[in-house]
């Protein structure tokens, strides 16, 4: 559940890096020339976003990103300790794809499996259109296992499949929400698709009659030559899909423990890992990115859902492919309303926006260092005649009495965000005009060039205009100013393998320090390395409070942690995809840190 205080179309820039070195590194053909690519894939008709290249130079090969395999057609990537190589399984046995970096996705080469399974596939421009044979649903069987229900789907021949949960009708904010103890959590709604058709038998069997709230199976049918099959699933539990081959099969079992422990070695410094972390007597799935700083080509930076401006949300699975990142995760806190931040945001030495309320940051530079603490900014007005003002605040929708600093990193221009605000327009280091805000949210005031503006709420200026001026600027802990990158959002978790949790210290109200919710943080390992990682509810009911969370990250080996954005909020990107939910849960947010891989 979002706190406003206590707490961005898919792909819409392409760009592709020449990857010769990365093809030999690899010991795969060089895709720099006759290349073919896109972002759009036609499945058995259906148009979906979906990264993909061509390479048309000798033997034709086709490429896939991950998160196109995995989404879009059901493949499941395994385990691995060569970049170079991933294994998958689709109904088959498993089979051994060859990777290529490109851009900010890494794409799997599909060909064989697809000579394998009899897709046709065409290029019409920026579209891959890929067709399948046709397959038959031919029956549903129940079941059940130790571990709780099964669905098993008999199917006459292998076929591409997707599974998501389903946002609740009523409430499309918040999936995560704090659930009282005293009521009784509600079912949550997945949805499998298979490009196969149903047998008549059986949408008569499921839809004769109306279904029962605590049926598994709530509806079967077709839609676009396309058998769906929606599920109610209980809380605490969650859904595990697996494919057996002769006859072919997929398995769907419902269990609190769903996540499938995972590690692979997705590209040289970047690891991909999943398993369920046992904390007492609970367990609970994380998803997380062990990210080595030093490699070569490797760089981490804040990224906003718009540079141009500060005002507007969107997804980070959106974000991240704009700004071409491999990876990424959401960051600090903002205003869903006004979708303005609420937390620090610092970028190659230039304050973004400032930190409020002593907040929990990390701070990290290209060198691979970081730094966690609770961040204070604050900014010094000098007069030529000596007068020295505070300013508070930066660049930030959080609104306090005395003086805030908005400069052109805010946009072109500056709205009142409170009535009756006194504003002092600056250029070039000496005072041009005063205005009147008048009343919040109506007048845009434009933000000189080689200038800024400065608001003071409930407190008159003694400025003139022709009043000459000059900054300076600290932070608490001074630390903070020696690195290029900053973000903001807490409470701080750890701190030299102590937990150092303190709700109170950073302003956060006692209903949002104990509510359970699924989350996410940043946390630096004894190897050096960092780790970005998002939790899940626990196994059989909610997700783990601030204190399960710091106490998570301390057992995972973290020797410094910081809390970001939760809930809805929470998510975890790598190469199109999201690990840790569906991409329709996933909540549009401000801000997040990217993750970029230059390929030489």
């Amino acid at each position: 559940m979002k706190l406003l205080l206590s707490v961005f179309p898919l792909l819409s820039t392409v760009w592709f890096f020449t990857c010769s070195y990365q093809a030999i590194a690899q010991n795969i053909p060089s895709l720099s020339t006759s290349v073919n690519t896109g972002n759009q894939i036609t499945l058995n008709g259906r148009i979906l976003p979906g990264a993909w290249l061509q390479s048309t130079a000798g033997k034709l090969q086709t490429y896939l990103s991950d998160g196109a395999v995995k989404q879009l057609m059901g493949i499941d990537l395994l385990s691995s300790n060569n970049p170079s190589q991933q294994p998958i399984q689709w109904f088959s046995g498993s089979l051994v794809l060859n990777t290529n970096l490109r851009g900010g996705y890494r794409y799997l080469d599909i060909t064989q499996l697809a000579v394998q399974q009899g897709w046709q596939i065409q290029v019409n421009g920026n579209t891959l259109a890929i067709s399948t044979p046709g397959s038959q649903l031919k029956n549903i069987r129940l079941g059940k296992q130790p571990t709780g229900d099964r669905v098993v789907l008999d199917l006459d021949t292998a076929t591409p499949w997707q599974i998501r949960q389903e946002l609740p009708v009523k409430k499309v904010i918040d999936p995560d929400e704090i659930i009282p103890k005293s009521t009784t959590p509600p079912n949550r709604d997945w949805t499998l698709t298979l490009d196969g058709i149903a047998d008549a038998a059986l949408l008569q069997q499921y839809n004769s009659q109306p279904s029962k709230p605590e049926s598994l199976i709530q509806k079967v049918e077709i839609v676009n030559n396309q058998t769906i099959v929606r599920l109610s699933v209980p809380f605490g539990q969650s859904v595990q899909v697996s494919t057996i081959p002769q006859p072919n099969r997929l398995v769907i079992d419902i269990r609190p423990d769903a996540l499938v422990n995972k590690s692979i070695a997705w590209t040289q410094g970047l690891q991909w890992r999943q398993q369920m972390v046992t904390l007492g007597t609970d367990r609970f799935p994380v998803v997380w990115l062990d990210i080595n700083p030093r490699t070569v080509g490797l760089t981490i930076k804040p990224i906003v859902t718009n540079p141009q401006t500060l005002t507007g949300t969107a997804p980070i699975m959106q974000t991240a492919q704009n700004y071409l990142a491999v990876a990424a995760i959401n960051g600090g806190y903002f205003n869903r309303n006004n979708k303005l931040p609420l937390g620090a945001i610092r970028q190659d030495n230039q304050w973004i926006s400032g930190p409020i309320l002593n907040r929990g940051a990390i701070a990290w530079n290209n060198n691979g260092q970081f730094y966690f603490g609770r961040l204070t900014l604050t900014e010094t007005l000098i007069t030529n005649n000596n007068q020295r003002l505070p300013i508070s605040l930066l660049n930030t929708g959080y609104v306090q009495r005395g003086i805030a600093r908005y400069t052109s990193a805010w946009g072109n221009t500056y709205t009142p965000l409170a009535d009756n605000e006194t504003i002092l327009v600056i250029q070039n280091n000496e005072v041009i005009n005063q205005l009147a805000g008048g009343k919040s949210g109506i007048t845009p005031i434009p933000i000189p060039e080689n200038g800024y503006l400065l608001i003071f709420r409930n407190q008159t200026p003694q400025l003139p205009i022709g009043t000459r001026v000059n900054l300076t600027s600290t932070t608490t802990t001074p630390e903070f100013s020696r690195y290029p990158h900053i973000i903001g959002a807490g409470p701080l978790l750890v701190q030299n393998r102590q937990i150092v949790l303190d709700g109170p210290a950073e302003t956060f109200n006692p209903t949002f320090m104990k509510g359970q919710a699924v989350r996410s943080s940043i946390c630096t390992t004894p190897t050096g390395n960092l780790m970005i990682a998002a939790v899940s509810n626990r196994a059989g009911g909610g997700g783990p409070t601030l204190a399960e969370q710091a106490k998570l990250m301390q057992t995972m080996g973290c020797i410094n942690a910081l809390n970001l954005d939760g809930g809805s909020s929470t998510t975890l990107y790598l190469s199109g995809q999201l690990l840790d939910r569906s991409p329709n849960t996933a909540a549009r947010v401000h801000n997040g840190i990217g993750i970029f891989l230059e390929v030489k």
